[in-house]
């Protein structure tokens, strides 16, 4: 789909209530695919690759920030003619459903946000932020996605998908690898926890209703989680056994569970 001039790749399934996808760093529209073939029966799945990942290309470095994406994402509901949606977003994906959601409230149903933030508080925080992450940008660009991958796939954060399978691992493996040195490194640059804007002033103004996921062993997230939901005025936190930070993958049972249960409850049809 073009959307302001750029080339944005989405994938639709089913029909009813629509449920806007936005994956995390490194993944893509596939990183959803399983909850997409479970639900799509009952909602309009709708995932979308984020600025510099899978399919979704754009041409400058302005387009990847998170002001930039988040038009970009109402563009593409105006022209599926849908005025209102529920969004399911995951860590970079739940930030930037969080962004959008404060930006164009009106067309948000409710939001489940799974390990997810709203940014960091301090601009000295998004300084030291925005240094690590452009670091991490050069590194792709000189060593190559593969070498990345390796040093991801190390981060303490995914420290729990080592109990997953050895298929399951490489199929996450396959979807980072899929992506492009530069996709990942605008994106560090660009929609990076240190460049997007904080919005933990703005939790107290957002009504919606808003399911928060975390993992029992995702101690920082669970942290955050719990700090939004006493500002945040219509939220509920749910903390999953025996997961960490990407609790889809790690408890896809509990995970649907859930999530089926908040958006039967509060998503709409438009």
């Amino acid at each position: 789909m073009i959307v302001n001039g750029e080339e944005y790749h989405i994938e639709i399934e089913g029909s009813s209530k629509p449920v806007v996808l936005l994956h995390g760093f490194t993944g893509s529209t596939k990183s959803w695919s399983r909850l997409i073939q479970t639900f799509k029966n009952e909602f309009q799945m709708i995932a979308i690759d984020l600025p510099g990942h899978g399919h979704t290309k754009v041409t400058s470095s302005e387009k990847y920030r998170m002001e930039q994406a988040c038009e970009s994402i109402k563009t593409i509901l105006d022209q599926l003619a849908i005025k209102k949606a529920a969004f399911i977003g995951y860590s970079m994906g739940g930030r930037t459903a969080l962004a959008f959601a404060n930006m164009y409230p009106e067309r948000v149903s409710c939001l489940v946000l799974e390990s997810a933030s709203p940014g960091l508080k301090t601009p000295d925080e998004r300084l030291a932020r925005q240094k690590s992450d452009a670091e991490l940008a050069a590194f792709i660009e000189n060593e190559g996605i593969e070498r990345f991958t390796d040093r991801w796939e190390q981060v303490p954060l995914f420290e729990s998908q080592k109990h997953l399978s050895a298929e399951k691992r490489e199929e996450i493996r396959a979807g980072r690898l899929k992506n492009t040195e530069e996709g990942l490194a605008e994106s560090l640059r660009y929609m990076g926890t240190g460049s997007q804007k904080s919005y933990w002033e703005h939790l107290n103004t957002l009504h919606i209703p808003v399911l928060l996921l975390t993992g029992e062993w995702d101690r920082k997230f669970i942290n955050i989680a719990n700090e939004m939901e006493k500002l945040l005025p219509n939220a509920m936190h749910q903390n999953i056994l025996h997961a960490g930070h990407a609790i889809q993958v790690e408890q896809p049972e509990k995970f649907d569970t859930m999530v089926r249960e908040f958006l039967n409850k509060n998503s709409t049809t438009y």
